[in-house]
């Protein structure tokens, strides 16, 4: 891999991450595009690291915040003080729960789809096809920016329905901030919380997935190149900007525009296999 693709891959992961429009399907056709096929896991792990080194930084404060509540809901139940009450009056604390829920579901599929991740990664098919379904997510979801129930509480049931949308988010060409926020507007969330907690329930998923990768790749072998420190450092800066930039889209009611660009890619791709 040159130095020059690392850093256009990077780009693309910094923006695809964030921007709902599939990280992983970008990757998987720049990568076919370049005909890579060297360093191929180690690079997806490095750029995924990048980029949820952004989350990190856009979300700091909460996740400070969460560890605390965790850190003193913990000292309580090992110092066997009552501790009931922080379950009820602890936003913080309860965030965290409904994360720590909602990342189970994830898993489970995840891990049950990383058995078919050979055919996943390499079909330019199937990420046009999805591609196309993320678009119509998309654009679907616009009727729910001002349906907000009243009063809906954000609980378990929704951050499992959450949790198992992220799961099955791992097939590229599906985006993972476009079909998680989608689902929370769905489920009755307002749209400024359904973004906090697909983003914030991303940090697992990505640091999960990206252990196991790790173990992979040290039991193939391989070696940090230039490539792929350039890439990792451009990932991160171009995904501050993107997750900035769709925070205020979301915000703004503006989310679903980028379905257009879903389907005109998804259709490109697949009329590229007919010619």
């Amino acid at each position: 891999m040159e130095i020059y693709q690392g850093i256009i891959l990077g780009i693309l992961q910094g923006l695809t991450e964030f921007l709902p429009v599939s990280s992983s399907g970008h990757l998987v056709l720049g990568q076919i595009y370049f005909n890579i096929t060297e360093f191929v896991l180690i690079f997806d792990i490095s750029v995924h690291m990048g980029t949820l080194a952004a989350v990190l930084v856009v979300y700091f404060s909460d996740i400070k915040l969460m560890f605390e509540s965790v850190f003193v809901f913990l000292g309580k139940v090992i110092g066997r003080k009552p501790f009931a009450h922080l379950l009820n009056t602890d936003e913080n604390l309860k965030l965290a729960a409904l994360i720590i829920i909602g990342s189970v579901p994830t898993a489970l599929i995840g891990l049950v789809l990383k058995q078919f991740e050979h055919v996943l990664f390499t079909s330019d098919t199937l990420v046009g096809c999805m591609l196309i379904l993320t678009g119509t997510i998309l654009w679907v979801s616009r009727r729910y920016y001002h349906n907000e129930a009243a009063g809906v509480k954000f609980d378990t049931k929704r951050a499992i329905i959450i949790g198992i949308v992220q799961g099955f988010a791992v097939v590229p060409g599906i985006s993972r901030s476009g079909s998680t926020i989608a689902a929370g507007m769905v489920a009755g969330l307002d749209r400024h919380t359904a973004a906090k907690f697909s983003f914030l329930l991303s940090v697992p998923a990505i640091l999960g997935a990206q252990v196991l990768g790790v173990k992979d790749a040290m039991e193939t072998g391989f070696i940090m190149n230039p490539a792929i420190i350039y890439g990792t450092i451009v990932s991160f800066a171009v995904g501050l900007v993107a997750l900035k930039l769709l925070l205020k889209l979301v915000h703004r009611g503006k989310f679903h525009l980028f379905a257009p660009y879903c389907w005109l890619v998804g259709m490109l791709v697949l009329l590229s296999k007919l010619i």
